[in-house]
């Protein structure tokens, strides 16, 4: 089974709501909120995929120093094992915005379980609730 690396975060804003990002019609798990990332490209690290990605998805910039390592998911789906740390940032340049047709929804920590997302976010949300 091949094993895919997905480097995930935790936006966190100044109220300590965490924005959360639905997956589009046409992707696979659409309809499903998730934290947003993206796919690690080879020769990528996990902080400059998610640099690469919060500006392509979210039109925002931020920085490895803001990056904070927080947990990780291991999931298998049906055709590939999935590995995706998971980062927290409370800080960032601009205001986050979809580009690519995701729904995006800022949620509390008690709101994150009322949000359907893949199996593997799941068991990121009682992490990141005490860590908030």
């Amino acid at each position: 089974m091949r094993i895919v690396l997905v480097a995930a975060v935790a936006l966190i804003d100044k109220d300590g709501r965490v924005l959360l990002a639905q997956r589009p019609e046409g992707k696979s798990l659409a309809g499903l909120w998730e934290f947003p990332g993206g796919k690690v490209e080879p020769g990528e690290t996990p902080e400059a995929a998610l640099i690469r990605e919060l500006h392509e998805e979210l039109g925002i910039e931020t920085w490895s120093s803001c990056l904070a390592p927080l947990s990780f998911a291991s999931h298998s789906y049906d055709d590939f094992h999935l590995l995706m740390p998971l980062f927290a940032c409370r800080r960032w340049q601009g205001v986050p915005m979809p580009q690519e047709g995701q729904r995006l929804s800022w949620a509390t920590a008690e709101e994150l379980n009322k949000y359907p997302m893949p199996p593997a976010d799941i068991p990121l949300i009682p992490v990141l609730r005490e860590w908030i």
